[in-house]
């Protein structure tokens, strides 16, 4: 298992480098927005960006994810690869201009159906043009993440989000709430222009010109697959929109700015940790997928790791979350403190599930991989929409973590079945070692902030360095640093052996 360990411990750490330089960049974009704009701004910018979700996602029918499947199965056959290549970023311009057609045309609709207003119909038009440059985007990187390309990969996260938000804050810098919508649009120009420099030192695609009848044959099990991946993007896309819809409609833009900040965090963090574990693991989970013990095996391995690396920072989280909030947006946004408080808690089931949920991609169990994420929807668009009323705001945070409780025990149960995954001990004590400080610590949070904050760091601390022991015994003590930090442990009495 050592040599799985160590391949995808240097993948997330490139790609966790990219995201850690693009985590700097967001928190400076969203720190000035803050200052510019306040929570008014930073919600009408999530409502812009969760529109261009939805259009993009439909439109997309998947097969950004589903071209990364396609890619890496066929990597080795030079002549099937290059039709794949050919039909996946024809697919994508070719969707794209009738999506961002459709936006255009229903411009004045959406906006009235959004924000009660149509004066947003010139921004929401631009959205389309945004959701045409995003899967133009979306079919270069998924060329990369399908050969494996991880480094390439992570220099266009970097650049891209790096030229994407200098681009965008000057826009809001000359037109104010205006050039909110100019974030959207330019952050994808910026992926292709940066992608296609890659993408280009790609060997060149060798075969003829697919004929319409090959073209078909090559799009229709890649939009098979990506459907289900679509559906399942669609559900949360627009859960997301709904959301901010109604809290717009019950609590105003700046309750919803509230929500965004939060959310924004989270899914800064988050998708930090998941993107890293993503780009290597997808690709490799394909490849040993109908071999159930490797398949098992790997996937105990990615969600120790998740959870050994990504743990202790989530449990830093929730007690520093009062500073967090305000140093990365403003003290205008204190009520979305306890929002990200209870979302942490919750991301703790979401990280666990992760490296499980790609099992039923990666074996294009498309309508069982619809279905389980659908179960994370219901449970969180549900309560919400009964509850906002009654509880307000802070009721979209609890409705989170009660989605990723559901969504956990769907994942675990499907995984067994379809896969017959089980559970290695490591994985169940790591788990519940993590879902237990979360929970103490969210409830020491709510009645004593100062105390939370001081034990969130031990506690982080301590399961930091039982995680850093578990990934060293993983990757054995083999390097520089790895064989460094194994003679700190021995000298503490806490030896490295060959098994955690």
């Amino acid at each position: 298992m050592s040599d799985n360990s160590r391949g995808l411990i240097r993948s997330m750490a490139v790609i966790g480098s990219a995201q850690a330089a693009n985590i700097t960049v967001s928190i400076l974009r969203m720190k000035v927005l803050a200052i510019l704009l306040g929570p008014t701004g930073v919600g009408l910018l999530s409502i812009y960006n969760s529109l261009q979700g939805v259009v993009g996602t439909a439109a997309g029918l998947g097969m950004g994810s589903s071209g990364v499947r396609q890619i890496a199965s066929v990597k080795g056959e030079e002549q099937e690869l290059s039709r794949v290549r050919r039909v996946l970023l024809s697919a994508h311009l070719v969707q794209g201009v009738l999506a961002m057609i459709a936006v255009w045309l229903m411009r004045s609709q959406v906006s009235e159906w959004l924000f009660s207003d149509q004066s947003y119909e010139t921004e929401v038009g631009l959205i389309g043009l945004a959701v045409l440059l995003t899967m133009l985007a979306t079919a270069h990187t998924a060329l990369l993440q399908g050969m494996r390309r991880i480094g390439d990969l992570g220099r266009v996260t970097v650049f891209s989000a790096l030229v994407g938000t200098v681009a965008g804050l000057l826009a809001v810098w000359l037109y104010s709430e205006a050039g909110l919508v100019w974030f959207v649009v330019i952050q994808p120009l910026a992926t292709i222009i940066i992608a296609k420099h890659y993408t280009g030192r790609l060997p060149s695609s060798t075969a003829a010109r697919p004929s319409a009848a090959e073209i078909w044959a090559v799009w229709k099990p890649m939009a098979k697959i990506g459907a289900a991946f679509m559906l399942s993007g669609l559900a949360t896309t627009m859960t997301l929109l709904l959301v901010r819809s109604l809290i717009t409609q019950e609590l105003g833009l700046k309750a919803a700015g509230q929500f965004a900040a939060a959310w924004g965090i989270t899914i800064i963090y988050v998708g930090f940790l998941l993107g890293a574990m993503a780009s290597d693991y997808y690709p490799r989970l394909t490849e040993v997928i109908n071999d159930p013990a490797a398949a098992t095996g790997l996937m105990n391995d990615q969600a120790q790791l998740g959870l050994a690396i990504g743990g202790p920072v989530l449990l830093l989280l929730i007690g520093i979350a009062p500073w967090a909030v305000t140093l990365l947006y403003s003290a205008e946004f204190a009520p979305a403190i306890e929002l990200l408080q209870w979302q942490t808690v919750g991301n703790v089931f979401k990280l666990a599930s992760w490296a499980l949920a790609f099992s039923i991609i990666a074996a294009a169990r498309s309508k069982t991989f619809f279905v389980m994420e659908l179960s994370f929807n219901i449970v969180f668009l549900g309560t919400t929409w009964l509850l906002l009323p009654a509880l307000g705001l802070q009721i979209t945070a609890i409705a989170f973590l009660l989605g990723y409780l559901v969504y956990f025990a769907a994942v675990n149960i499907l995984a067994h079945i379809l896969q017959g995954f089980r559970w290695q001990p490591l994985s169940i004590r790591l788990l519940v070692l993590h879902a237990i400080l979360a929970l103490a610590l969210l409830a020491l949070a709510r009645t004593s902030p100062k105390a939370a904050a001081v034990v969130s760091v031990c506690l982080a601390m301590a399961t930091g360095l039982v995680g850093l022991r578990i990934v060293l015994t993983k990757i054995g003590p083999a390097g520089r640093v790895a064989n460094r930090f194994a003679r700190i442990y021995a000298a503490i009495g806490w030896p490295i052996s060959s098994t955690p």
